[in-house]
């Protein structure tokens, strides 16, 4: 008989984690937290349009600000795309915007891995309770 993936705890788990990755509180919303969920998407997305706004898509630079961009990936494997359409030099940004503009576009992806984390402990919590009932 086949397993459904809420039976299989680590597929569960690593299920729960990529969702959230992908979709910024989506883990949140496949465990039925959906306020949690419209709220974590809301806070991510905003920060990062914000530092869009201010600094262009030229602030996402997997060259040149390596640090940077590993923080900003964790928003959602869409930054990888706008990645590289930032490194084709088209959007070049200089000065504050730039440092503004990288904040929090960092800042909404460091955010959203404290959400990834917490999805997966979440989701973990919730296959404790349900082998021990």
């Amino acid at each position: 008989m086949a397993q459904s993936w809420k039976d299989n705890y680590v597929l569960s788990l690593i299920s729960t984690g990529a969702l959230a990755w992908l979709v910024p509180g989506g883990g949140h919303f496949i465990l039925n937290e959906r306020k949690r969920a419209v709220v974590i998407f809301v806070a991510i997305v905003l920060t990062f349009l914000v530092g869009i706004y201010v600094g262009s898509i030229g602030v996402i630079d997997p060259v040149n600000a390596k640090p940077w961009y590993a923080a900003q990936v964790m928003n959602s494997p869409v930054v990888m795309l706008l990645g590289r359409i930032g490194a084709t030099g088209n959007y070049r940004v200089y000065g504050r915007a730039n440092e503004i503009g990288q904040i929090y576009t960092s800042i909404g992806g460091l955010l959203n891995l404290l959400c990834i984390v917490n999805a997966v402990y979440l989701a973990h919590l919730r296959s404790i309770e349900e082998s021990q009932a």
